[in-house]
């Protein structure tokens, strides 16, 4: 199918300050922010959680990777349930059920070490559901011009719960011990989830607070994507366009989960960095890496409107992300100092943070009407390396003593998605 236009700039709303739809795209972001907090917090609190319970490196691999295993399993059912019948309810779900697991984590941790890797895998279940709603409901709720930018607000989520999560937990757990930071950032979740059942709808048709100027604005610069009454699984799995989204997605989160998740204990281990200050020097690649994302979104759009085709301008996003991820990486394991480390991980993440212009918002050009169906696909995918490189990287860390390995491991992988995007990507509607 042709790719859909929509490359002319959108004027603002007559009669309407704050849009429905911004308001809207501000709730993925916060709500993804909360996604992270809750996922995060563990990689700084494992350390005196370790420290408690005597756990070697290998069962913190386990404990880091536990969350994936419950992550992997509901990604393209939340999407086939939002595609079908809206993501409103499918969102709220995921949000409460992920609360919970995270409310109930140092209870299940002082029972058992087995109960703690359940909470954990809760915990992915919940979480599973975020990208695949999101997915389906910026379909609906975003006009084609400004979907790179709504896209990049929701991922830049990633990198905002990420800071505020290393910022404050070892302020937590320094004041208040470890539990707090699960008792406080499980708690979190319902404030959000008020908001978010008075303000959201599944489309913007539906929602009260959409005025008609709005609603005009929003079906003119957006393809058609009603809910879904089937899937196509045959068009879906037979088109190499989709499968250039898988293993993007699949590469970019390779590498990110392994610094996510390891890169407070690589610096306190490798530097000897403290508590004090590993929550300032771990957050400083994500700050850089949340200015990225949302700039590589302007970028994108702003390409797109330029001329250039939606094709060009998700394969030039893509392969500068892997490129400018891989290259620092390669460097790690020369370095001597953690100031040195935490400057090389900042020009990885932000450069892997332009994949949101690429990847990530190519769902939406690709299938817009099952946009979440395919994000669940692509993140089930991309859930892999949760299970395999985060645990990997604790056995790595126990037989060598080193990191080197998993740096090394992360640049292939990198270059294996930056081959395959440019070969297989689309910007074209194909579903």
């Amino acid at each position: 199918m042709p790719e859909t236009p929509s490359a002319t700039a959108i004027p603002a709303v007559s009669g309407s300050a704050w849009p429905r739809r911004y308001t809207i795209a501000v709730q993925f972001a916060l709500e993804t922010a909360l996604c992270y907090v809750d996922r995060v917090n563990i990689s700084i609190a494992i350390i005196p959680l370790a420290l408690d319970k005597g756990y070697d490196p290998a069962a913190r691999g386990l404990i880091l990777s536990a969350f994936f295993w419950g992550y992997l399993w509901p990604q393209m059912l939340g999407g086939w349930i939002a595609d079908r019948l809206g993501g409103k309810r499918v969102l709220a779900a995921g949000v409460a059920l992920w609360s919970a697991a995270t409310f109930l984590t140092p209870p299940a941790a002082g029972l058992s070490f087995g109960l703690l890797l359940v909470m954990r895998a809760a915990l992915g279940a919940g979480e599973a559901l975020n990208f695949p709603a999101v997915h389906s409901l910026a379909a609906r709720w975003t006009p084609a011009s400004e979907r790179a930018r709504a896209i990049a607000l929701h991922f830049s989520g990633t990198a905002l719960g990420t800071i505020i999560a290393l910022l404050l937990s070892p302020i937590i757990v320094i004041h208040l011990g470890w539990p707090a930071v699960f008792y406080i950032s499980g708690a979190s979740g319902i404030i959000w989830l008020a908001a978010w059942w008075l303000k959201a709808a599944d489309r913007p048709e539906d929602c009260p607070g959409v005025s008609p100027d709005e609603l005009t604005l929003i079906e003119s610069d957006r393809p058609a994507a009603p809910l879904a009454s089937a899937i196509p699984w045959r068009a879906i799995l037979s088109e190499k366009a989709v499968w250039a989204i898988v293993i993007a997605h699949l590469c970019n989160n390779f590498g990110f989960y392994i610094l996510l998740l390891w890169l407070p204990s690589y610096l306190h281990h490798v530097f000897a960095v403290p508590m004090q200050r590993l929550g300032r020097l771990s957050v400083i690649p994500y700050i850089a890496a949340f200015i990225m994302q949302n700039l590589s979104g302007w970028i994108a759009d702003h390409l797109h409107r330029r001329g250039m085709h939606i094709s060009n301008v998700r394969k030039l996003m893509q392969t500068a992300a892997f490129t400018i991820g891989g290259l620092p990486i390669l460097a790690l394991p020369a370095i001597h100092s953690a100031p040195a480390a935490v400057a090389l991980a900042t020009i990885s993440l932000a450069g892997t943070g332009m994949g949101t212009g690429g990847f990530a918002v190519n769902h939406l050009d690709v299938a817009p009407r099952y946009a979440g169906i395919l994000m669940g696909l692509s993140n089930t995918f991309a859930t892999l390396p949760g299970i395999v490189g985060v645990a990997a990287t604790g056995f790595i860390l126990e037989r060598t003593g080193s990191f080197a390995a998993a740096f090394y491991l992360i640049v292939v992988v990198y270059a294996v998605g930056l081959l395959c995007y440019g070969a297989m990507a689309s910007g074209e509607r194909k579903i």
